[in-house]
């Protein structure tokens, strides 16, 4: 087993990492929460719950839950407040109470839903994330941001609340579709350039053995990744200042995802995108060598093909990065690469660098 503890006083807890947890899950929950609860509501979609739902019940039934399950679509799409309403009325009817507990089984998506809804239910109930994709295990399940989508963009109606415990299971990466696993690995290539080289190399010379599941490389990766997580939220737990760093990717990859309507790119891919944007302004601004930006961009295709892009309009996806959380003083701002392992965050890039970056990486 390997643990990460992150360390914000009172709302301190644990990452806990190893195969066969989720069996488990019950015994965990309970340690790090007590007996008080009564009640837990699973929270997952419907493609995850028929894998492992009743896996989850169980091991919760047996450590005296009351247990109920809530199911939502699957997709991004999905992760709005019409989804979070039926949640909260669901919560109503059940006789939810603030000493209960939802635990999120799935990806992103519900874990972002569940954590928004826990966060807001009765002003606020304990959440344990179950995260199922590799994309939630190192990094949506981590740091307590939750959210749901609007049409104008994402995420941007949400509140910070940290969950009581998270355990991940690796083997429920087995279950995952071949494109789920790979988008996941894009934000593996997010921390390595944010912050950790030897990740970044780790990753991206080390892929057929990670593609093939090997067990430590797995841990090690994921570890790894809530690692370098759990010490940026424990510095800057609302992301008034390091914590943005964690976005790099992310101001072109959202803006992606809002002008395709959730519909043609998984988040990785859309981050994976945003990447090769990000050093191609910082490469264009002298901040970014030509040999690095190339390293960077070779690391990404090196996981796979990304779903094609050429065919959106640069007008939409500059409009739509006006839209997000991330724009200050109307200006969007950007983590920009300067080597492998450090990023910079600026808001003066030119709009003409910004076009001429997509356009070259779209193309």
């Amino acid at each position: 087993m390997r643990t990460v503890t992150v360390k914000l006083g009172a709302r301190s807890h644990r990452i806990l990492i190893s195969s066969g947890f989720l069996d488990n899950l019950g015994e965990l929950a309970r340690e790090a929460i007590g007996s008080t609860a009564r009640q837990a509501v699973i929270v997952s979609n419907v493609t995850v719950d028929a894998i492992f739902g009743a896996r989850a019940a169980r091991s919760l039934a047996r450590s005296s839950f009351k247990v109920h399950r809530f199911l939502i679509d699957d997709g991004e799409r999905f992760k709005n407040l019409s989804t979070a309403e039926s949640l909260f009325t669901y919560l109503i009817e059940t006789g939810i109470e603030r000493s209960d507990v939802i635990f999120a089984v799935g990806g992103g998506v519900v874990g972002d839903l569940a954590g928004f809804v826990a966060a807001t239910y009765l002003r606020g109930i304990r959440v344990v994330q179950v995260p199922t994709t590799l994309l939630a295990q190192i990094d949506s399940a981590v740091g307590g941001k939750t959210a749901v989508n609007h049409r104008l963009g994402k995420n941007l109606i949400g509140a910070f609340h940290q969950p009581s415990l998270v355990v991940i299971d690796p083997d429920t990466l087995r279950s995952l579709p071949r494109r789920e696993f790979q988008a996941g690995l894009y934000e593996v290539i997010k921390y390595g350039v944010i912050s950790d080289r030897a990740l970044f190399a780790r990753v991206t010379t080390r892929v057929a053995a990670i593609k093939g599941l090997d067990a430590v490389e797995l841990e090690f990766l994921i570890a790894r990744c809530c690692s370098l997580k759990a010490r940026v939220v424990e510095s800057d737990e609302r992301e008034g200042g390091l914590r943005k760093i964690l976005n790099f990717g992310h101001t072109v990859g959202h803006a992606l995802e809002a002008v395709t309507n959730y519909r043609r790119f998984l988040h990785g891919e859309a981050v994976g995108y945003g990447m090769l944007a990000a050093s191609r302004i910082a490469e264009s601004m002298r901040l970014l060598p030509a040999p690095a930006r190339e390293r960077i961009e070779a690391g990404i295709q090196s996981l796979g093909k990304l779903p094609k892009a050429k065919s959106l309009a640069l007008d939409d996806i500059i409009s739509a990065m006006h839209h997000d959380k991330k724009v200050e003083a109307g200006r969007a701002t950007f983590v920009l690469p300067v080597q492998i392992g450090k990023v910079v965050i600026r808001s003066d890039v030119p709009p003409q660098v910004i076009r001429k970056a997509l356009k070259a990486t779209l193309a």
